[in-house]
């Protein structure tokens, strides 16, 4: 099971950290990534990491300003968001996958376990 928290509204410029607490499993072998969805659009990938938070991999959009980690003393992982922009609005979703290889998926249909998501709102 994945649960997400810390959405919230924020004006642009601003900073939120989102979490994802993993429970009902091992997920040493899994990928862990970040997609989000807008209002009549796909969702998108945002960023990735292995369970063991030695790699990580992020969409071009939020390299720079986003940042994924493990938090290696709990089940977590962690989003900072920093210099959020209006485009950033979206539904925010964990979601949990196996992967193969040393490129971790960016495609949702790769990732097997999903959160219920958390609202980001950028105000301009």
């Amino acid at each position: 099971q994945l649960v997400e928290s810390g959405g919230g509204l924020v004006q642009a410029g601003a900073s939120l950290t989102l979490s994802c607490a993993a429970s009902g499993g091992t997920f040493s072998r899994y990928a862990v990534g970040w997609f989000r969805q807008a209002p009549g659009k796909d969702r998108e990938f945002v960023v990735a990491i292995t369970w063991s938070g030695g790699r990580t991999r992020y969409a071009d959009s939020v390299k720079g300003r986003f940042t994924i980690s493990r938090d290696l003393g709990k089940p977590t992982v962690s989003l900072q968001m920093n210099s959020l922009k209006p485009e950033d609005t979206a539904v925010y979703y964990c979601a949990a996958g196996t992967y193969n290889g040393w490129v971790l998926p960016t495609n949702p249909r790769s990732y097997d376990y999903w959160g219920q998501g958390t609202q980001v709102t950028v105000s301009s």
